[in-house]
């Protein structure tokens, strides 16, 4: 999705969050539930750009039907690169519906889980402001 793409690059926040369906469902790589809800999602998305370093997308993908599409990046989280993958779905209406994200290595994961698991607090009082 070149909307979203060019929103992440550009690390226009707000951009990013209005292409983000009220009900949008986000799947972390390091968490088993996933979180419900545009709030949640986008305050989420504000701590990753604070925990990735040298963020880039390499390469992008879209299905046939121009619902669902695949965004393949590179980022360092401290001392650990990774390689992940920003998988979405846009609805009828043009927002984004489902977002699920996957990085590898596992140290990677790990090293990414204990920077966001750090900011947790913060992230919930960001959603929590955000939906209010």
């Amino acid at each position: 999705m070149k909307a979203f793409r060019a929103a992440v690059e550009a690390s226009d926040l707000d951009a990013v969050e209005a292409l983000l369906a009220e009900d949008v469902v986000f799947t972390s790589p390091v968490v088993f539930k996933p979180y419900t809800g545009k709030a949640i999602t986008a305050a989420i998305l504000r701590a990753v750009v604070e925990v990735f370093e040298d963020f880039r997308y390499e390469r992008e993908m879209s299905g046939a039907d121009g619902h669902d599409h695949a965004l393949v990046f590179t980022a360092r989280v401290g001392d650990r690169r990774i390689t992940g993958c920003d998988f979405l779905h846009v609805g009828e209406d043009g927002l984004i519906d489902d977002l699920m994200v996957m990085v590898r290595p596992l140290s990677g994961a790990q090293a990414l889980a204990e920077a966001m698991g750090a900011r947790f607090e913060q992230i919930a009082r960001d959603a929590q402001t955000r939906s209010a």
